[in-house]
């Protein structure tokens, strides 16, 4: 009896000896880390790229530690910017942050995505007390459209106006970017001219899919520059796509400024964040690991 009960209390001590925790943070070699440390280097950056889970609540969760304690360490020289506003909404964005209008008025003026209340409103909400700069960097996603549908070109036929909310043409796109390749890849094309694709899609229609992403990647990172003053570190909310391998908006951003300070967020769901797969390496200055059976906010 005494053994069964010993045997029992073993048991319960290897199940129940650990914690359950919500993430992990590594390294681009795949070493621990810690948020400390992710902390340090973000307020010694000059950008700070958050690549997120758009439905992940531990990615929105730590998005708003970090503006917070950003906020405190950079006192004043914080500002925020987000592939969830789009250059067009500026105004309605501004004017909200600024106090001008009720989160009634902002939802009727702007764009938002569906799951902003959730998880962008706090943050949304702190640069209005705060009195932090909110920049809306993504171009207005009919352009984007029209470039997936027609190609680059389509953008010369916008008006003056239109032009002045994305990134200045002619933007160049270089389809061997890793990120850009792998996207035509799982499409079914290579170079724009297979139509090989599982989903039927036509010549070219894999290449201006990737292109109408890379205008995004462009137009981010033409406003978070246009917006970042000597002194700031402007920390930007983007999916993981946009900037992990050092990719998208970071190559946009190194072509004009590539002395430019920027530190990098990837964030992976995993069965076991405690072991990492060598897939995991070098996706970002620091990678987040969730469990791949986090709830989702949608």
């Amino acid at each position: 009896m005494r053994l069964t009960l010993l045997l029992l209390l073993c048991f319960l001590a290897f199940a129940f000896r650990d914690d359950k925790p919500a993430y992990r943070i590594y390294t681009p070699g795949l070493k621990t880390t810690s948020y400390a440390k992710l902390l340090r280097q973000a307020t010694e950056a000059d950008v700070v790229l958050f690549g997120e889970l758009h439905n992940n609540p531990i990615c929105h969760w730590l998005e708003f530690q970090l503006t917070k304690d950003l906020q405190a360490a950079k006192k004043g020289n914080l500002v925020l910017g987000a592939e969830m506003f789009e250059t067009d909404n500026q105004l309605a964005l501004s004017d909200y942050v600024q106090g001008k209008t009720t989160s009634k008025e902002l939802a009727t003026q702007a764009r938002l995505w569906p799951n902003f209340d959730t998880d962008y409103k706090p943050i949304t909400d702190f640069a209005r007390e705060q009195h932090i700069p909110f920049v809306a960097t993504n171009i207005p996603r009919r352009y984007a459209r029209l470039v997936s549908r027609q190609g680059l070109s389509a953008l010369d036929t916008v008006s003056a106006d239109a032009k002045r909310q994305m990134a200045p043409l002619p933007i160049s796109v270089d389809l061997t970017l890793p990120g850009y390749k792998a996207m035509m890849e799982m499409m079914g094309g290579t170079d724009g001219k297979s139509s090989n694709s599982p989903h039927g899609a036509q010549p070219d229609m894999t290449a201006n899919f990737a292109r109408a992403q890379a205008v995004k990647d462009a137009t981010m990172a033409h406003f978070i520059l246009e917006n970042l003053k000597p002194g700031q570190t402007l920390l930007h909310f983007n999916g993981d796509y946009h900037s992990k391998n050092f990719d998208g908006i970071v190559w946009y951003l190194r072509q004009q400024q590539p002395a430019l300070k920027i530190l990098t967020l990837s964030s992976v769901e995993l069965a076991d964040i405690e072991k990492p797969g060598t897939d995991n390496r070098n996706l970002a200055d620091f990678v987040l690991a969730i469990p791949a059976d986090m709830t989702k906010t949608y």
